[in-house]
């Protein structure tokens, strides 16, 4: 599909204009269900009206809490024609964070699943911003308790305009979505993204991707996650079609469906790997029509690497870096990944990076310090926190520009291909010297029979703080602890291997599956 646009393209353009040049093309394949780009703009368009008719107005928030469902796609796109703000919130949120969430963007709009209606009841009543909430999943005419705004989804899609979008009043810097980082370390923030944002993403990576209109992109992350969602907005960006599952709890199902589908595109993160890596019937599986696999946050684990190239050998394999506040810094370029198997790779195509030191200064190739990003990508700033936003965003070397400093240390080789060292925050300083907790990990990774890692610092009264180890082995892999201390030995500076190490049957994850370290003791 050729990518036209009007005079200011937004984001939903992307939904627009596959409607019209793709009608009949199935664009999302979905618990057994097929919907083609026809139906989700038809659908997206009433649910759009119905909320104009409800109050919500432009730039105000809705708030879609709600598992990866037809009708969460169909939301996104609907708060979007309807010039508001979309926020996709996962469903396994509790209550108590889900009312943080509620008080904190305060919603125009709430777009649930009665499914789940113990956790919202509560947090939509105290909610006095909502004007309309709308339920899927609702079987007879009966309302939740409580809740007198409440409407069937049914109903939602029934009443308003199939054939065109509210009228448009945004432009391309008015946000398009909020998405709320995972609060690892503290309460949520809402990280701010206009549809700029939005579409200066999806193009520079589907460029690198070289996506194709014949793509078949499987899903399994949240919606709620960037990650998760931009597989989505590329896959429309693209006339391709998005194969959205909730999970990947159940491999076996997944494999049997990227089969059937003949899915080309597999984004995936390292607990999906670890799953595939020990899947002895992985080999039955016919995946030769995966074109290229993604991977963000860290570099693969070389073992991954190897793993993947063996699964997938037509495969282009991607490993990349990226936070939520700019959705992607970097991307190794596949024909790279042998050469610099350690390495995130060069910054994405409009996009400029550089590392710094405590003080602000460039430094020069192999030093660590603070990575630098500039460019269209960057957010906004965080919802309403002036001072988490003033830490992040700075002037950058033009005139009136901010620039986002991502917390990361990282370093760059002469090359100009990035090597991630750590978040800030998690860095251990361990007998006067800085260990970070990343580089512990993939070493940890790389020894045979290690599934997952995860590394800490803890109190020590002679160290400052010491080490720790928590290591997940693969199944029927027995090591001892002094084993493992003796691979660390060998493979790391004295300083830097850990004083404790301790091997347990799983680590604590979060939504999205990345290691939560503060459960970790």
């Amino acid at each position: 599909m050729q990518i036209t646009h009007g005079p200011v393209p937004l984001l939903h353009d992307y939904l627009l204009q596959a409607a019209r040049e793709l009608p009949d093309k199935v664009a999302l394949v979905c618990m057994q269900q097929r919907v083609t780009y026809g139906e989700l703009d038809a659908r997206s368009n009433a649910l759009a009206h119905s909320l104009a008719a409800a109050g919500v107005e432009r730039g105000d928030r809705v708030v879609v809490f709600a598992d990866n469902t037809v009708e969460t796609v169909i939301s996104f796109w609907a708060a979007l024609k309807a010039n508001a703000v979309a926020c996709i919130v996962n469903p396994l949120t509790k209550s108590d964070k889900l009312s943080y969430l509620l008080d904190d963007c305060r919603p125009a709009a709430l777009i649930t699943d009665m499914h789940i209606h113990s956790v919202f009841a509560e947090p939509a009543r105290a909610c006095s911003h909502l004007r309309c909430v709308i339920i899927s999943g609702i079987i007879d005419d009966a309302k939740p308790a409580g809740l007198p705004n409440a409407r069937r989804w049914d109903d939602a899609i029934a009443g308003g305009d199939r054939a065109s979008p509210p009228v448009r009043t945004c432009i391309d810097n008015d946000l398009a979505a909020i998405i709320y980082t995972s609060g690892s370390t503290g309460d949520p923030k809402g990280v701010m993204l206009t549809h700029r944002n939005m579409l200066t993403a999806c193009t520079s990576i589907a460029s690198y991707l070289e996506l194709q209109e014949d793509e078949v992109i499987l899903g399994v992350l949240p919606l709620a996650f960037d990650y998760g969602l931009y597989q989505m907005l590329m896959a429309f960006r693209s006339g391709a079609r998005l194969v959205l599952e909730r999970s990947f709890t159940f491999p076996a199902q997944i494999l049997n469906l990227m089969v059937a589908e003949g899915v080309t595109g597999f984004p995936g993160v390292p607990t999906i790997f670890s799953i595939l890596a020990e899947l002895k019937s992985l080999k039955d599986y016919d995946l030769s029509k995966i074109r290229y696999v993604t991977n963000t946050a860290a570099a693969l684990p070389e073992k991954h690497i190897l793993m993947l190239r063996d699964i997938f050998p037509a495969a282009r394999i991607y490993s990349m870096y990226g936070l939520t506040e700019c959705k992607r810094c970097t991307y190794l370029p596949p024909k790279d990944i042998a050469r610099k198997p350690s390495s995130v790779g060069i910054a994405i195509p409009n996009t400029e990076m550089w590392i710094v030191d405590e003080d602000g200064n460039k430094v020069a190739p192999g030093t660590v310090g603070q990575l630098v990003i500039r460019g269209a990508t960057v957010m906004k700033g965080y919802w309403e926190k002036p001072e988490s936003t003033a830490r992040k965003l700075k002037p950058g070397p033009l005139p009136g520009e901010q620039v986002l400093y991502t917390g990361d240390y990282c370093r760059m080789d002469e090359e100009g291909y990035l090597y991630f060292v750590g978040r800030m925050d998690d860095i251990i300083k361990s007998r006067g010297e800085k260990v970070a907790p990343k580089e512990v990990e993939n070493m940890l990774m790389n020894i045979p029979g290690v599934k997952e890692a995860a590394v800490i610092g803890v109190p020590d009264e002679i160290l400052g703080q010491a080490v720790k180890a928590f290591v997940v082995l693969e199944e029927g892999i027995t090591m001892t602890e002094k084993q493992l201390q003796k691979e660390c030995q060998s493979r790391l500076e004295n300083f830097m291997v850990p004083k404790y190490i301790v091997a347990v049957q799983s680590l604590p994850k979060t939504d999205t599956g990345k290691i939560k370290k503060t459960g970790l003791t």
